[in-house]
């Protein structure tokens, strides 16, 4: 059973405060798209990476998986206005009619044994998404008000990769773009197309680098995994 995975990496990651695309930002001297890419690169059960990218960047993408052996890349697709436009973009291209997982590129720690357990459910289910049980009480608010305290018990932090048939995933997509309807995630547009949803619990490490901050625990995972980059 083998896959293909889309990574959007066209955002420029405002909220870092770079002054440069964060995914060119390095983790220990490589680039953190590189790391996000690598267990993908080395998985056996990867068919191909379709990387969808803002067109300014692509000298410097192309430059950086030739430095760092990335040759597992099927397409660079031009990156859209939202991320779900970047991902459409990519779906467009995919010759394959077996599973598509669609990982986000400022996540450089997941693992190959969560993907292969995503990948064997979403095979079994056609959609599969992966995360953690929410560990902080979580409450709705509104105006400055708290308003409810949430049962955390059913409450999940969603991440990618996230998994799923292909015909499935494009249908999704199909009418997602005919509604005008923009998600969060991949598995917003499979939920309202009335398919049913699988979680897989992930790992907490498997943090989205968004702010300044996450590079302090993104050093303190890499330093936790020594050896393993």
């Amino acid at each position: 059973m083998t896959y293909q995975v889309i990574i959007p990496a066209a955002g420029q990651g405002k909220r870092m405060g770079a002054g440069k695309n964060k995914l060119l930002l390095e983790l220990n001297s490589i680039p953190v798209f590189i790391h996000s890419l690598k267990v993908f690169e080395e998985d056996e059960l990867c068919d191909g990476i379709i990387l969808a990218i803002h067109p300014q960047d692509e000298a410097e993408f192309n430059s950086l998986l030739k430095k760092h052996g990335v040759n597992k890349v099927l397409e660079l697709v031009p990156g859209g206005k939202e991320r779900q436009d970047s991902i459409y973009n990519a779906l467009k291209t995919v010759k394959t009619d077996g599973i598509i997982l669609v990982h986000d590129a400022a996540r450089p720690f997941i693992q190959k044994e969560h993907i292969h357990r995503l990948l064997d459910t979403a095979q079994e289910t056609g959609a599969a998404i992966i995360g953690v049980p929410a560990k902080d009480t979580m409450k709705t608010v509104r105006d400055d008000v708290v308003m409810a305290t949430v049962e955390r018990s059913s409450l999940w932090a969603v991440q990618t990769p996230q998994a799923f048939r292909f015909s499935l995933l494009r249908s999704a997509y199909e009418q997602a773009e005919k509604d005008g309807f923009i998600g969060t995630d991949d598995s917003s547009l499979v939920e309202r197309i009335s398919h049913p949803v699988t979680m897989v619990e992930g790992d907490y490490d498997n943090i989205k680098l968004t702010t300044q901050e996450d590079l302090f625990f993104a050093q303190a995972i890499l330093q936790k995994r020594k050896g393993s980059f």
